[in-house]
């Protein structure tokens, strides 16, 4: 019999570059749970007078921010004695206003500014 006699090579094949080269396989999850969208709205805006205007009448509140106006007035809650609040909800600017007394008599002085989500405690003058 003959003998062949092979070469048999011993370098290695050349390997692929390493951004070609496999990602180890992840493991298969389920998807997580999302969070319903959350819409955030401004913070209220709280108004409070001290004055006490007398038995039977009313104080309102005029000016501009949500739901306010200038050309009529919105009534105010009286919560205690010579206190009266209002609450302004949705204002993403500062709310401007003046107090009138059962929404005919207009408090003097300059108009109040109070910031969006702030609070504010005023007294009015008549």
């Amino acid at each position: 019999m003959k003998k062949t006699t092979k070469k048999i090579s011993t370098a290695k094949a050349p390997s692929a570059p390493k951004s070609a080269t496999k990602a180890p396989a992840k493991k298969m999850t389920a998807p997580a749970k999302r969070k319903p969208a959350v819409t955030s709205e401004p913070p209220a805006t709280f108004i409070s007078a001290k004055i006490d205007i007398g038995f039977g009448n009313h104080l309102y509140i005029r000016g501009t921010g949500p739901g306010l106006n200038w050309a009529h007035g919105l009534a105010m809650d009286c919560v205690g004695a010579n206190l009266w609040t209002s609450t302004v909800k949705h204002a993403t600017a500062p709310v401007t206003f003046k107090l009138l007394v059962n929404d005919l008599s207009w408090s003097t002085g300059n108009d109040f500014v109070v910031e969006p989500g702030q609070s504010v405690t005023v007294v009015p003058g008549f």
